[in-house]
């Protein structure tokens, strides 16, 4: 059958792109090999209760944001609750630290736990940044520039806060800290170090400032939770691109995309699929394995990362019966000493929302749990109890959970994370930040300069709900500013 786009995967980048193309007139199929749309941000229903894949937090609707420009265009509404407070952190010394959504809220909360030396003037700049990040990050869509078009798009946008941004690229969080003097305040950097993975995926030593400063603001935004899980966010999408004559076609799982003179062949197990664009949503290292054209190949290496610098994740999915009165939906949890087998040092636990009779039966609660797993094709976690036991412990002592009242319990390796999403080595969160690959350094949209491109949590901007959503923004922009 014939289309302008096929996407590969329906990631919510892919769903993202998909939609603005759709918006346009394009007619556009979205190719998913699982049955549920949203990749790992999506829900699966097992035992009458709907369980999250991956995300759990969602961001990205204050003005001059990715999520709230694509509703804007598309009129696409979704069914959320806004949160009050975001987040809780249980630190290692025993302190519960609640990062709240009002900046003066959370500077005060902030003094009280680490002290007063350095906090204000700390947040008071990493949220200066993250405004003129993502203010930016609309302004300039062509960018990273591949092209002559992007760099002429790109100068006529050009604003005075945006060159403010840069030397931000070459200084990282390390260097943050050491300015406002907290880099001998352990319980703030462990902290520090502890955010940054669950939305950088790195440490401080790693991640830019311009990147870093935005991630650990991300809660001084507003912060919803979708009704009926995750993938309510996808099924809004998808309700989108089939009002507009498009779809997601599901069970298609593609091994291979050839090129033509003038267009795409997309051969799945079902069948083959032609367009004249191609956008794959899915991991570079997976992309690098579908396209046969030697071209794409090349210029995808460099920018391939191996199961070493990747992360993968141990997750569990929980039902409680009479689950403790917990308001706070969102808890990072530190471990002392480490996780057994893996040695994380924090967990992150979401509730479903008490309100939410979709997900769970009335008095009962879903809990999704998730920890980083470094390097994850290199370990292999043999009995998946210890971790278990470690974390429902852990969670007991601090009042998160009684161990009686757990109806079910499921937990999953990396394996099971390849198995779900055909991830290469079972990477969630995306490629971590790196220091040594700047902004402009990461993969752009295309990937042949003829009609193929790409989108997804492994190219600029990275990771997030709110990042691929840009990445989608992105290639579909640069889509349009080619070919029409």
């Amino acid at each position: 059958m014939q289309y302008d786009v096929i996407l590969i995967g329906s990631g919510f980048g892919s769903l993202t792109a998909a939609a603005l193309l759709a918006q346009r007139g394009l007619k556009v199929a979205v190719l998913e090999q699982a049955k549920y749309p949203g990749g790992c941000a999506s829900s699966y229903k097992r035992k009458g209760y709907w369980f999250e894949t991956g995300a759990t937090t969602l961001v990205g609707l204050d003005e001059h944001m990715p999520l709230r420009y694509l509703l804007d265009v598309t009129g696409i509404e979704l069914p959320l609750l806004k949160l009050d407070i975001p987040m809780q952190v249980h630190l290692p010394d025993g302190q519960l630290l609640t990062r709240y959504a009002e900046l003066d809220d959370w500077i005060k909360e902030a003094e009280r736990v680490f002290g007063p030396k350095g906090q204000r003037a700390f947040w008071e700049r990493c949220f200066q940044i993250s405004q003129k990040v993502w203010r930016t990050s609309l302004e300039q869509k062509s960018f990273p520039f591949s092209s002559v078009k992007d760099l002429w798009q790109a100068l006529g946008n050009v604003r005075p806060h945006q060159l403010s941004l840069l030397p931000g690229a070459f200084r990282t969080m390390e260097d943050l800290l050491a300015r406002y003097g907290l880099l001998d305040n352990k319980l703030f950097k462990d902290f520090v170090n502890e955010q940054l993975l669950i939305t950088a995926q790195n440490h401080l030593g790693e991640v830019n400032e311009l990147f870093g400063a935005t991630a650990l603001c991300y809660t001084l935004f507003d912060n919803y939770y979708v009704k009926g899980g995750m993938i309510g966010l996808a099924r809004a999408l998808e309700r989108y691109l089939h009002s507009k004559g498009s779809a997601i076609l599901y069970r298609r799982n593609v091994h291979t995309i050839t090129s033509l003179p003038n267009g795409y062949v997309v051969n799945c197990l079902a069948g083959s699929y032609q367009s004249r664009f191609v956008i794959s949503g899915i991991p570079l290292n997976d992309t690098y394995q579908l396209f046969q054209n030697d071209q794409v190949r090349q210029k995808l290496q460099p920018h391939l990362l191996p199961s070493a610098k990747l992360n993968g994740a141990f997750t569990m999915a929980l039902v409680l019966r009479q689950a403790p009165a917990i308001p706070v939906l969102h808890h990072q949890v530190h471990v002392p000493g480490g996780l057994p087998l893996i040695g994380s040092s924090s967990f992150f636990v979401s509730y479903s929302h008490p309100a939410d009779s979709e997900r769970a039966m009335q008095g009962e609660r879903v809990v999704a749990i998730s920890t980083h797993v470094p390097d994850p094709a290199a370990l292999r976690i043999q009995d998946k109890r210890q971790l278990e036991e470690s974390i429902i412990k852990r969670m007991e002592g601090l009042g998160l959970l009684k161990r009686a009242d757990i109806l079910h319990l499921d937990s999953a390796t990396p394996g099971a994370w390849i198995f779900w999403t055909q991830r290469a080595y079972g990477m969630v969160g995306g490629y971590p930040q790196y220091r040594d690959i700047k902004p402009w350094q990461m993969k752009d949209a295309r990937l042949d300069h003829k009609g193929a491109y790409t989108c997804g949590d492994s190219v600029y901007p990275g990771q997030g709900i709110v990042g691929v959503c840009l990445s989608g923004i992105i290639a579909a922009n640069k889509l349009i500013l080619d070919h029409f």
